[in-house]
């Protein structure tokens, strides 16, 4: 769905709304384009009429024919190495990362202002075309929470219908967790990047960025490190179990309370957290076969491109419709 600026979306104008005696609105009050963005109706926002032609043509052209190789520029790859902070904690524009590792100008991002914690975008690899879901650790440091988890589902069963590889990016301490949480049924709105990932046919590669923790890093993999075709982690990736600091919290509960000096306290704390980050790091889940290598990142694309070589197995071409449909939401 693309929408311009002046859209009014909704399910009945302002005459069915006083005719069934809810109240009397203008136009403009009923969908306005900032409601339906923020929700995840519209898939595109764009400014006028001309820009909603254009936007319709280079989505379209996704599900056509590859872009010669000719026509594609790639980015200098080498500028992957810089852009997740060395420092654990510090965040990052995920959309750096899509920008520099597909072809130059053809990643198109899908529902931007909805499920702000997960990126989804079609992009283009040597002028084939994929679908990416990211982690965008700057909300909630990357957790997932139901928003996010409908927009990921629904973008996966797109990708599958149309015989679109997935490459997920992962950097997420997991799903989002508590009180406030539940009250959004993330319950099953966390089950649905199961039940899609567990039922696509198209080949999916996982590429860890830095946090691959929990539940959360196993749905950015189609349900497990194992499920996709690969799953390689930059030098930056850790992983565990849930987040470590967290965990050393819960761990060590009673022996960080039985520790009188606060300084004391916090410098064990302090050391026991890095030991548990070395030994979640890439390197060490790599030589224990968990994923199946730490790459280096300028590396990224020969492991992406292998998601397109039919020989790989995952392929299940069908001729005419693959789904039923594709949920609405």
């Amino acid at each position: 769905m693309i929408a311009t600026e002046d859209a009014s979306i909704g399910m009945g104008g302002p005459a069915m709304i006083e005719g069934g005696g809810l109240g009397v609105y203008e136009p403009a009050e009923v969908g306005p384009i900032d409601v339906q963005d923020a929700n995840g109706v519209v898939d595109l926002r764009v400014a006028d009429d001309r820009a909603a032609v254009a936007a319709a043509k280079r989505y379209l052209s996704y599900f056509g024919a590859p872009v010669p190789t000719d026509d594609v520029r790639v980015p200098d790859q080498t500028r992957l190495r810089e852009i997740i902070p060395e420092r654990r904690r510090q965040i990052y524009d995920v959309r750096k990362v899509l920008a520099t590792l597909f072809d130059e100008d053809s990643v198109l991002e899908l529902r931007r202002g909805f499920g702000a914690g997960i990126v989804t975008a079609l992009a283009r690899v040597d002028g084939r075309v994929l679908g990416v879901v990211a982690n965008h650790p700057p909300h909630l440091g990357g957790a997932i929470d139901a928003d996010g988890a409908d927009k990921a589902a629904r973008f996966m069963q797109l990708c599958d219908a149309f015989e679109l590889p997935l490459l997920f990016l992962c950097d997420t301490p997991g799903f989002m967790v508590g009180p406030a949480a539940e009250k959004t049924a993330t319950v099953r709105h966390f089950a649905r990047m199961f039940v899609v990932g567990a039922n696509l046919t198209v080949p999916t590669g996982t590429i860890v960025l830095r946090k691959g923790y929990g539940l959360g890093a196993q749905a950015m993999a189609a349900g497990g490190f194992k499920a996709p075709l690969f799953t390689v982690g930059w030098p930056t990736s850790e992983f565990g179990g849930m987040g470590l600091e967290g965990a050393v919290r819960l761990g060590m509960k009673r022996e960080l309370e039985a520790i009188a000096d606060p300084e004391e306290r916090e410098r064990v704390f302090e050391a026991t957290v890095a030991a548990a980050y070395e030994h979640g790091q890439g390197v060490n889940m790599a030589a224990y076969g968990e994923i199946d290598d730490v790459i280096d990142p300028a590396d990224s694309r020969r492991w992406i491109v292998t998601l397109f070589d039919e020989r790989a197995g995952q392929w299940q071409r069908r001729d005419g419709k693959k789904r039923p449909n594709i949920d609405a939401w």
